[in-house]
């Protein structure tokens, strides 16, 4: 049975930093893209970053140069570093993993789904 265990979620201040975390369990992920997607009240779920099997890195026009996504295979793990953050990235952070490169930004096509973690920015 797989299991994704997500934490780093929180209260911050705007231009702060947060770093997700996400450990999967149960299954080795380490041939298929992991991602980050993110929704915040009243809007639909996005796309946040992704990153492959051979560490290319995809990302949101949003968040990019403030985030960054990592992994390590030895822990069957993905990370998602969050630097000066915003109000508006307030929102529930979903990782994702089971992916491929070309359906990366799509959450439906990952196998297996975290169950979120709250991040909120105030201003």
């Amino acid at each position: 049975q797989v299991q994704l265990v997500e934490s780093g979620g929180g209260l911050v201040q705007t231009g702060g930093s947060l770093r997700l975390s996400c450990a999967a369990s149960g299954r080795t992920f380490s041939s298929y893209a992991m991602g980050w997607f993110r929704q915040a009240p009243g809007k639909e779920r996005e796309f946040v970053a992704g990153i492959s099997w051979t560490y290319d890195t995809y990302y949101a026009d949003s968040v990019k140069g403030r985030f960054t996504i990592s992994r390590d295979n030895a822990k069957n793990t993905v990370y998602l570093q969050m630097n000066s953050l915003k109000p508006e990235d307030t929102a529930v952070y979903y990782c994702a993993v089971g992916g491929t490169i070309a359906t990366m930004s799509q959450l439906s096509e990952y196998d297996y789904r975290g169950q979120g973690t709250q991040v909120t920015v105030s201003s």
